[in-house]
């Protein structure tokens, strides 16, 4: 089973290329959506334990979280030393489902992939890119992003230009949409001959 790990920094089309995986046939892995799962499930009470005060009614409020994290080294490698685990214990569920439906091809969506050492679980790595000013203009056109928080996020990951130099695969979204779909396509048959 040929494993691609998908990945980009914030405001690059990662998702929309995700459903594009997804709608060629490619299941896949949202490292994201768990970690969203997690904050309403079970990583809460451990989050509440290290991080007091950042749970509302059972869940993990990102607002209140977000100020005791970012920017703050020591304090995301506690959160990343909770989340992490419980992440990767639900990406391994979904790789022996697949296994068993006999999948020849699965998608990792994994935001921090060259970050976390990710990549050595993956056969393939993609990466989701566009313009600077794409970039920029999408993150901040969302509810509640700041100049200032797209920048914390922004130091957090790998600069676009270093993930494209570690990529097999590179998808410009900024080209348009029927572009990355070709993308897409030009990747899945580019390894459709890899055993």
């Amino acid at each position: 089973m040929i494993r691609i790990g998908l990945t980009g920094s914030i405001g690059m089309g990662k998702s929309t290329t995700a459903q594009l995986f997804a709608e060629a046939g490619v299941p896949g892995h949202d490292a994201d959506a768990a970690v969203h799962a997690l904050y309403a499930g079970h990583a809460a009470v451990l989050i509440e334990a290290e991080f007091p005060g950042t749970v509302i009614e059972g869940r993990v409020d990102r607002s209140l979280l977000s100020p005791l994290v970012l920017g703050k080294p020591e304090a995301m490698k506690r959160l990343e030393a909770i989340i992490h685990p419980l992440v990767w214990e639900e990406e391994q569920r979904f790789l022996e489902k697949a296994r068993s439906e006999g999948r020849r091809v699965v998608l990792l969506d994994i935001p921090l992939l060259f970050e976390t050492g990710g990549n050595g679980r993956v056969d393939a790595s993609v990466v989701v890119t566009a313009d600077a000013s794409i970039q920029r203009e999408r993150v901040l056109a969302r509810p509640g992003m700041a100049v200032e928080r797209f920048e914390a996020i922004l130091a957090k990951q790998m600069p676009d230009a270093e993930k494209r130099r570690r990529a097999h695969f590179l998808i410009d979204t900024g080209l348009g949409m029927d572009a990355a779909r070709r993308s897409v396509q030009a990747v899945l048959r580019a390894l459709a001959g890899k055993p």
